[in-house]
């Protein structure tokens, strides 16, 4: 039987993972990854045909798991993995000193050494044959630039940008690879941030284009995967509404 090619989505559950699957689920048959089956299970019935597409149920956190349960799957339900998107991602903020060894970890591994491991996996042979054409990792203008409290997840980050650079060149022509870097956008993730009055009084000011929504970083993930982007990889595209360019006082 000949393998079914998908899209597979981390973070799938709620939030940019969530709209990104929505929005590609119009053009292919997605493999939607997540920690909870019944909010995947949301996601999928939301989706365009959702009877084509496949739940991944597990914790990036636990990243010694991740090969067994991926490969499973995959051989399983007969799929291969010609795009890869990873939108799961934690935000722990808080100073330094404040900081557990144990949070520091669950970070690096959920944000990057997570996607690490998929493309790791994902480039084999054995288990990928040679499906995959695409990668966008979503990353965050954070990876730029500095804020209190936010270290841990500000390297997440950074680590994220300079692995999907070094891929861009290891893995052409046969695979491009991307990044989105979001600005502000309000997600379950962020919303705490946006109940701060003063917080969203000085986003509003400082967006020139307003605080953005998901859509705008799925279109963004849609337009790297697609053949009108055949001749870019190895890019961060900073979706983030003017703010980074914005030096007013």
């Amino acid at each position: 039987m000949t393998p079914e090619l998908c899209t597979l989505v981390t973070g799938a559950s709620s939030g940019i993972g969530r709209e990104t699957a929505l929005r590609l689920s119009q053009h292919g048959p997605l493999l939607l990854h997540g920690r909870d089956v019944a909010r995947l299970e949301e996601t999928r019935v939301r989706c365009q045909h959702p009877e084509r597409h496949h739940l991944w149920p597990h914790d990036l956190a636990d990243l010694a798991g991740i090969e067994r349960s991926l490969v499973q799957l995959l051989a399983a339900q007969g799929l291969q993995v010609a795009r890869f998107v990873h939108c799961a991602g934690v935000l722990q903020v808080g100073p330094l000193r404040l900081l557990d060894r144990g949070a520091i970890e669950r970070t690096m591994n959920v944000n990057f050494l997570s996607a690490v491991e998929i493309t790791r996996l994902l480039v084999r042979k054995k288990i990928n044959e040679k499906a995959l054409n695409g990668v966008v990792f979503v990353s965050s203008t954070a990876s730029q630039f500095g804020a209190k409290g936010f270290g841990i997840y500000c390297a997440s980050k950074s680590a994220l940008d300079g692995y999907m650079r070094a891929l861009a060149v290891e893995l052409a022509p046969a695979v491009r690879v991307n990044a989105v870097l979001p600005g502000a956008v309000r997600t379950a993730m962020t919303e705490h941030m946006f109940e701060d009055a003063d917080v969203l009084e000085r986003m509003q000011r400082d967006y020139p284009l307003g605080v953005g929504e998901q859509a705008d970083i799925a279109a963004a993930v849609n337009f790297l995967l697609s053949d009108e982007a055949r001749w870019v990889t190895g890019q961060q595209l900073v979706v983030d509404g003017g703010r980074t360019v914005n030096i007013t006082g």
